[in-house]
C-alpha cells in the first residue's frame, strides 16, 4: 500500500476549486539554488528616515502626527482611485476592459519603527484588530470589496519594515474573491452548512493539521496549502466579517495571531516574512450567509531562514506543487506553541 504523505499525490481546494501537487520525496535533494540574505533587524525606536514614523515627513511631502497608537492614511501611491477618471469599457473581440474605482490606505500598526506585529503585546495587536474592523466598516460602506493585508519582509515585497499593513478597496469583486464566494456559495447550496465551518470541526476531530487551537479561533495549514508554511485562520463560530467579532473575540484573536507569528519567527531563528490577508463577505449589502471569515497566511521560506519557495517552472505553467506535506509543516509549527 502506498505510503499517502511519502509519495507523489494531489490534493484538491475547495476554496478556488483548483489541485496542489504533493511531492515529498523532494525535500531529500540538494539544494544549490539562491539564498536569502538576512536582513539585519537593528531598527531603531523612531527612524527619522521612515515615511510611517510619527513626524516624519512622508514621500508626498506631508507630515505624519505624533501618533501613539495605531494611524491610518490614505496610501500615497494608490493603486486604486476614488473617481473612474478617463477609462471607458472595450469589448473588441477577444480584448476586454473595463473601469474601475477604489481607496487605498496605509495602516501603521505601531508609532514604534523597530516592532512587528508578533512583537506587540495582545492589547497592542487588539487595538489593530479593532482598526481592520474599523476599516471594513467604513470603506465597505462605499465599496464591493476590502481587502485588508500585510506584506512582512524584503522577501515578500514590503518597501518599508515599519510595521503595517494595508487596504485596497474596489467597486467588484477581484478574481480569486470570486472564486472563493462561488466555492462557499456552491457548497452551501449542496450542504445548507457554510464550508469553513465544516472544515473547522473536521480540523479539530483530525487534529494533524493543527497549528494552535483558542476558546474561539483555529490556526491550521490547510490540507491543501501550496506555500510551504501556508496557515488558515478561522474562528470557531459562524462569522461573515470581521466587524461581527464580540469583544472576546477580538481579545483572543489578538493572542493567536501572536502566537501563529511567534511560532514563525521560531522555526527558523528569523523574522519571518510573510503575506497575510483577510478574506469575509463581499460588503455589498447582501447577506452572504455562505460565507465564514478568514485569514491567509502566506510564508515563502521553505529549509531555512536562507532558502526560499519560488513559484517557477510546473508552478506558473501546469499547477501548484509542494514539497513538504501540510501534517509535516503543521507538526513542526505546533511543536513551538
Amino acid at each position: 500500500m502506498t505510503d499517502y504523505y511519502d509519495h507523489p499525490h494531489r490534493r484538491y481546494n475547495p476554496l478556488l476549486d483548483e489541485w496542489v501537487l504533493v511531492s515529498p520525496h523532494r525535500t531529500k535533494r540538494p539544494w544549490l539554488g539562491q539564498k536569502e540574505t538576512i536582513p539585519a533587524d537593528n531598527r531603531p525606536q523612531h527612524d527619522p528616515n521612515c515615511y510611517l514614523c510619527p513626524g516624519n515627513v512622508r514621500a508626498n511631502g506631508e507630515h505624519n502626527p505624533d501618533y501613539t497608537d495605531t494611524y491610518v492614511f490614505e496610501n500615497d501611491f494608490a493603486a486604486l482611485l476614488p473617481a473612474l477618471v478617463g477609462a471607458e469599457p472595450v469589448s473588441k473581440g477577444l480584448l476586454r476592459s473595463e473601469p474601475t474605482a477604489g481607496e487605498c490606505r496605509v495602516l501603521c500598526f505601531s508609532p514604534r519603527h523597530d516592532l512587528s506585529l508578533g512583537q506587540m503585546d495582545p492589547p497592542a495587536i487588539r487595538r489593530v484588530v479593532d482598526m481592520w474592523a474599523d476599516q471594513i466598516t467604513d470603506v465597505g460602506s462605499r465599496l464591493k470589496w476590502v481587502q485588508i493585508f500585510e506584506n512582512k519582509g524584503s522577501a515578500m515585497g514590503a518597501s518599508n519594515p515599519h510595521p503595517h499593513g494595508q487596504v485596497w478597496a474596489c467597486d467588484y469583486l477581484p478574481t480569486l474573491v470570486a472564486r472563493e464566494d462561488a466555492c462557499q456559495s456552491a457548497y452551501f447550496a449542496k450542504n445548507a452548512s457554510p464550508m469553513l465551518v465544516d472544515l473547522v470541526e473536521q480540523e479539530l476531530r483530525e487534529g494533524q493539521r493543527v497549528v494552535a487551537e483558542s476558546m474561539h479561533w483555529l490556526l491550521i495549514v490547510p490540507f491543501w496549502a501550496t506555500w510551504p508554511f501556508e496557515t488558515l485562520l478561522m474562528p470557531k463560530r459562524h462569522v461573515r466579517r470581521l466587524p461581527e467579532l464580540t469583544d472576546g473575540e477580538r481579545d483572543d484573536l489578538a493572542v493567536i495571531l501572536k502566537t501563529g507569528i511567534r511560532v514563525y519567527d521560531e522555526l527558523f531563528e528569523t523574522s519571518f516574512p510573510y503575506s497575510m490577508g483577510w478574506h469575509g463577505a463581499p460588503t455589498d449589502g447582501a447577506d452572504h450567509p455562505h460565507w465564514q471569515l478568514h485569514a491567509h497566511f502566506y510564508p515563502p521560506l521553505l529549509r531555512s531562514a536562507t532558502v526560499r519557495k519560488f513559484m517557477v517552472g510546473f508552478e506558473l505553467l501546469a499547477e501548484a506543487q509542494r514539497d513538504v506535506t501540510p501534517e509535516g509543516a503543521a507538526e513542526r509549527l505546533r511543536a513551538l506553541v
